[in-house]
């Protein structure tokens, strides 16, 4: 039988808070002092800052629902892939980095829909 992992419910305060700070700090340096070569890539780091920022705020709510761990875990993960790739995709200019949006968009719905049950 494999050990459970135990995070207490709060934590994901304390990864809203981190991923939070980022959020801001990634979309005010995307806003303020990105100046990629192609501006389309402008587009795909505000997209990454969006989805980043609401998907933080949905965090805060992770200790009230029925399986913390799954949703926190899931939005966590959605915003590692789906953000983090698309900012290191407009970053260096290359969509090719940006790969993992796929799972991190999944990841997101995952969060979502495991709100059902």
């Amino acid at each position: 039988m494999a050990p459970t992992i135990s995070i207490d419910p709060k934590t994901w305060h304390q990864v809203a808070a981190i991923s939070g700070a980022a959020a801001i700090g990634l979309g005010s340096y995307g806003f303020h002092f990105f100046d990629p070569k192609n501006p389309s890539f402008k587009e795909v780091w505000g997209t990454a800052s969006l989805y980043h920022l609401v998907h933080t705020v949905a965090l805060i709510g992770a200790p009230i629902t029925k399986r913390p761990n799954i949703f926190g875990g899931l939005l966590t993960a959605g915003i590692l892939a789906f953000s983090g790739s698309c900012y290191m995709a407009a970053y260096i200019e290359d969509k090719h980095y940006s790969m993992l949006a796929p799972f991190g968009g999944l990841a997101f719905i995952a969060a979502w829909l495991s709100l059902l049950f």
